[in-house]
């Protein structure tokens, strides 16, 4: 394959799924010389199969979800963001955070949206040994509850910086180009802004990682055209169009898009 152009391949699909918030399932009108007879068998064909392949991806996504055990500690912190209504990443989400931090050598990770610490374990598994994960939430109670799982995991002290506060200005004090991986898992309308922090914030080789960027198929859906739809959108744009960055859509949990810096 010639140089870059894989990565044009992907960034133009990205546009067209999310920037012009084009279906994945489109298809073009039938061509002017295709004559009525064959559209209608080519229809019907399609009617036939259309089911299939939506209900295979169905299963081969429930078979991932539900392929990854985990050990108590983890089940714990899960149980716990259940009680206190934050949000928690799927057994196979948490297990892909962990073989990014893996493939990207992680010693320095933030986290936007520290929950009740589910991810944070996922990715301090992970993480370098002398590995620091940087982790935010606006709210101090998620972090307390957090520091408890990370507590009954062993991690010392020294490989978490829990910071309690709007990511939208704690952000912006970190550090350009020092961070291996930044996983966002926080309000979808406030995915561009975080989107821009943490491409600013990755080394070359780093990784970004934006949780929730399906919508539950709605990002994808021409006619849905909602604020959290046009700003997981918008996210998707600046990173498909950073010529420094190399993107992947992964259909776990409620979406991911990855991408790689370099």
């Amino acid at each position: 394959m010639a140089a870059g152009a894989g990565r044009v391949g992907v960034s133009a699909a990205a546009r067209a799924l999310y920037a012009a918030g084009m279906s994945s399932t489109d298809e073009p009108a039938a061509g002017p010389q295709e004559s009525q007879g064959s559209r209608e068998s080519r229809e019907s064909r399609e009617s036939r199969e259309s089911s299939a392949p939506a209900s295979q991806a169905e299963a081969i996504v429930n078979h991932a979800e539900h392929s990854i055990s985990e050990d108590a500690i983890v089940a714990a912190a899960r149980e716990r963001a259940v009680d206190i209504g934050a949000g928690a990443v799927t057994p196979a989400v948490g297990a892909l955070l962990c073989v990014l931090a893996k493939l990207t050598d992680a010693r320095a990770v933030v986290e936007v949206g520290t929950g009740a610490g589910v991810s944070g374990l996922w990715l301090l598994s992970g993480m370098r040994e002398d590995g620091v994960l940087t982790t935010i939430d606006v709210e101090p109670e998620h972090q307390r509850i957090a520091k408890q799982a990370f507590t009954e995991a062993g991690v010392g002290p020294g490989r978490t910086r829990l910071i309690s506060g709007r990511a939208q200005e704690v952000l912006t004090r970190l550090a350009d180009e020092t961070y291996d991986l930044v996983f966002i898992d926080a309000d979808p309308a406030d995915q561009p802004q975080f989107v821009v922090e943490g491409i600013r914030l990755l080394r070359e080789g780093g990784a970004v990682i934006v949780h929730r960027a399906a919508l539950g198929g709605r990002a994808g859906d021409a006619s849905a055209n909602d604020a959290e739809v046009s700003a997981v959108r918008e996210a998707a744009r600046l990173i498909a169009e950073d010529e420094r960055l190399t993107p992947v859509l992964i259909p776990l949990g409620d979406g991911l898009l990855a991408a790689v810096r370099g």
